[in-house]
């Protein structure tokens, strides 16, 4: 779940975040203190933002993310979209990350089915599906240790869709998140901060497998937050692949990923 903050005073992102979703009608500039950079123009396909306009207008809770790890993937987003967006976690941010994609599939994953009622709550218009994740943040380093053991966890034969036997494999979710190819992967879920958390071990594991089983043209992008911890550290230079980093700023990683064929390796991940 991705957590949020909330501030008395309406902060710089609210005001920043309405001001690029109708960037042209106004300068950033005039808003925000001018070492905040732009982050106009929006991609040129476009559906009604208004909403999300409306929502960012008027809420005091913002992200946990900062604004230059927004800003990462938010220029991917701008390059790509409309594209295929697939995001761990879902939140009170979850409109903004839809209004980054206008006519792209936007579809947020979440632990937590109270926490997603209440969103979907607010928001009807999202896509979220609740997921139940295998894993405890205290089977890391037994995972970590073993999951080589287990060949369905390992290339070429590491596959998602009822894979049972590997404990890393999200297998359970539903068909349409296997059937359709992601563009963009953003992990910031499920929790990982306390040993009865599931931690984000298996959604590492299933983007890197996710992104090598690509068929179509181009790269999978995964940005992964929360690196300064040390799971999250462990597992994405063990599945997504240090020669994969493209970039990262503050807490957030990203990873661009090819298909399993342009790997130098079909027998490992990295």
């Amino acid at each position: 779940m991705v957590m949020m903050r909330s501030f008395p005073e309406r902060p710089w992102f609210i005001l920043l975040t309405a001001a690029f979703l109708i960037c042209g009608a106004m300068m950033i500039s005039t808003v925000l203190r001018p070492s905040i950079p732009s982050l106009c123009p929006i991609p040129p396909a476009s559906s009604d933002l208004r909403p999300a306009i409306l929502h960012y207008a008027t809420s005091s809770i913002v992200p946990q993310q900062s604004l230059s790890e927004i800003r990462l993937s938010f220029d991917v987003l701008r390059s790509i979209s409309p594209c295929n967006f697939l995001v761990f976690g879902l939140g009170h941010d979850s409109i903004m990350w839809t209004s980054f994609n206008p006519s792209g599939t936007t579809v947020f994953l979440e632990e937590d089915p109270k926490w997603t009622q209440s969103v979907l709550q607010s928001a009807p218009d999202l896509t979220a599906h609740t997921v139940r994740y295998p894993t405890h943040l205290s089977d890391a380093d037994h995972l970590l240790q073993s999951y080589k053991s287990e060949p369905s966890c390992l290339p070429p034969h590491a596959y998602l869709k009822d894979n049972h036997r590997c404990p890393l494999a999200l297998a359970d979710l539903p068909s349409s998140i296997y059937d359709r190819e992601w563009d963009l992967i953003m992990i910031d879920a499920p929790r990982g901060y306390f040993n009865e958390a599931p931690g984000r071990m298996g959604a590492i594991w299933s983007a890197a497998v996710m992104a090598r089983s690509r068929t179509r043209p181009g790269d999978t992008h995964v940005f992964l937050h929360d690196v300064d911890r040390k799971v999250e550290k462990t597992f994405a230079m063990e599945f997504l692949c240090k020669k994969y980093l493209v970039g990262g700023t503050g807490r957030i990683w990203h990873f661009k990923i090819p298909p399993a064929k342009n790997h130098t390796s079909a027998t490992q991940f990295c």
